[in-house]
């Protein structure tokens, strides 16, 4: 995790390099391992680093390529980088680092826009051209690394996250009607481009952004999921989609593993979890971390799941931690925890994660999670209903909304009560 931010000017000017400078410093915690500032007259450019891939000063950022007139700031992993790179080499392009940042800045100027569509990762960049003024920001595919920006007559400011930009200052914090019937609606999440307050947007999952040097913005989705068979999987049996199922998983997490620092698991002891660790015990042996959090027990309540995880560790012969934590920290952290959210999530596990990531960022910086897989697989008590029903959006508003829109209009202000906006969105 890296924290970038910038400010662009559509008059003549300068970038406010102290507006930026607050972004970056807002961001610590997301790149703790070095800063950059770079300016240069209408555009100013900050980055807050976590050292994952090319550790020397060499990949520090903002980078800068002189001879191709680009300057970048970069947050995620592009996974492929290795094989771009050759590719890129095979080009006639010569490296001054060994890492992806880099990668990015030739495949952009190699292949212009196209070179999203070549990068396997997660990824939220911004890359502004010397020689035509103009800024272009993209994110991945499902919208993995956040991009947030705030854009105004007379510039366009980025960061990584919302709480950044409200530190830049001059935001609209206007509640935003329509985000706030999603985020009562959806377990608190608000679709993009829309945040909570007016003033702030966020790029789309799977979208491009040109910024033209008079203020103009042009978006492009670069792709789209495919649902349904492909042609070549028509036929398939159930051992043939096992499978390939297996064969993507093995794929995703070897992919996860490009880093040039070690690379842990969280392992909760939970189907998710543990297949994670099967799959890189299958690929790597016993070699790498694992971690394993508990709370103190509450009357009959058990506090930890250490007797499902330490099945999987005397499986697997991980090198194992188990993390106790005290109550007493829950309820102290909770606050600094809400705080360091773009977009509050309403969860009783919150806490408990940010507890967690504390604990294991004095081993590891990077980990491995199961987080996710019940949405990608349909784990969730509302999905089955849905293949048996025959009107599939009543039965996914019955068991995903929070609430209904009646009870929306009895829980907040008049000022806030339009439309079920919720409602269109699904139905769409």
């Amino acid at each position: 995790m890296c924290g970038i931010c910038g400010e662009i000017r559509f008059d003549d000017a300068p970038a406010d390099v102290a507006a930026v400078a607050r972004m970056a410093d807002r961001m610590q915690r997301r790149g703790p391992d070095g800063d950059g500032i770079v300016k240069r007259g209408r555009f100013a450019f900050g980055h807050r680093r976590l050292k994952i891939i090319d550790l020397s000063e060499a990949a520090q950022q903002p980078m800068v390529d002189a001879a191709l007139g680009m300057t970048i700031v970069f947050n995620g992993a592009i996974y492929n980088y290795p094989e771009l790179r050759k590719e890129l080499q095979g080009l006639g392009y010569q490296f001054f680092s060994h890492g992806d940042t880099e990668v990015i800045l030739k495949a952009y100027h190699a292949w212009g826009t196209d070179c999203v569509r070549r990068f396997n990762g997660m990824f939220a960049f911004a890359i502004f051209e010397r020689d035509t003024g103009r800024i272009v920001m993209a994110r991945d595919r499902l919208g993995i690394k956040p991009l947030y920006y705030c854009q105004k007559p007379n510039r366009l400011r980025f960061a990584s996250s919302l709480t950044a930009l409200l530190a830049a200052g001059d935001v609209d914090t206007t509640i935003d009607p329509v985000a706030l019937n999603y985020y009562m609606t959806f377990h608190s999440v608000v679709p993009p481009p829309r945040t909570i307050f007016e003033g702030v947007s966020k790029l789309p999952p799977a979208t491009l952004a040109v910024v033209e040097p008079d203020g103009r913005m042009s978006t492009e989705t670069y792709w789209t999921l495919a649902f349904g068979q492909r042609d070549d999987q028509k036929g398939y049996s159930r051992e043939d989609w096992i499978d390939e199922t297996l064969d993507v998983m093995r794929r995703a997490v070897e992919r996860r593993l490009i880093a040039d620092v070690p690379v842990g698991v969280l392992l909760s002891g939970g189907l998710d979890s543990s297949l994670i660790v099967g799959l890189l015990c299958e690929r790597d042996g016993a070699s790498f971390e694992t971690f394993s959090i508990g709370f103190e027990s509450v009357g009959d309540e058990e506090g930890n799941e250490f007797k499902y995880s330490d099945v999987i560790v005397e499986r697997f012969r991980t090198q194992h931690h188990k993390l106790s934590i005290d109550a007493r920290r829950t309820l102290p952290a909770l606050r600094e925890c809400i705080g360091e959210m773009s977009e509050p999530m309403v969860s009783h596990d919150n806490v408990g994660f940010y507890l967690l990531s504390q604990e294991v960022s004095k081993f590891l910086k990077v980990v491995q999670s199961g987080q996710g897989a019940d949405e990608i697989f349909g784990g969730y008590h509302w999905y089955p209903p849905m293949l048996e029903s025959t009107d599939a959006l009543a039965t996914y508003r019955e068991h995903f909304f929070d609430r209904d829109f009646n009870e929306y209009v009895r829980a907040v202000s008049a000022q806030y009560v339009s439309e079920d906006y919720a409602g269109q969105i699904v139905a769409e």
